[in-house]
């Protein structure tokens, strides 16, 4: 019996610790993935015609390119599981709410939002 409550509290506080990692908050700009990677839309913007991020970001997508949301910080290119979610953001900068899952290397978006500036 004594062995059995210093295990029980580790389990919870594993779950504990577990369930605060659910809701990270994520900010960056929702752009292209190939954008992303280069840091800016400037190299883009001219290739595809864009007059601003928001359109060089879609016109991207629509070649194929997946939506990520870019941390211009950290220069962490995270790829959004969703993209439906995050379409109506392209080209802005945004505060995420959810879960980063490294298996799989995607954002599953639960919130999104304008971010302050």
């Amino acid at each position: 019996m004594k062995q059995t409550l210093p295990i029980a509290i580790l389990f919870v506080a594993a779950g504990f610790s577990f369930a605060q990692t659910n809701g990270h908050t994520f900010t960056g700009e929702i752009m292209d993935k190939q954008c992303a990677q280069m840091g800016s839309h400037e190299n883009m913007m001219h290739a595809v015609g864009a007059k601003n991020a928001k359109d060089c970001t879609l016109a991207c997508a629509k070649n194929g390119d997946k939506l990520v949301l870019f941390d211009s910080n950290a220069k962490k290119v995270y790829v959004i599981e969703d993209e439906k979610k995050v379409r109506q953001y392209a080209g802005e900068r945004v505060q995420v709410t959810g879960t980063y899952d490294d298996a799989t290397d995607t954002l599953q978006v639960k919130t999104i939002a304008p971010a302050s500036k």
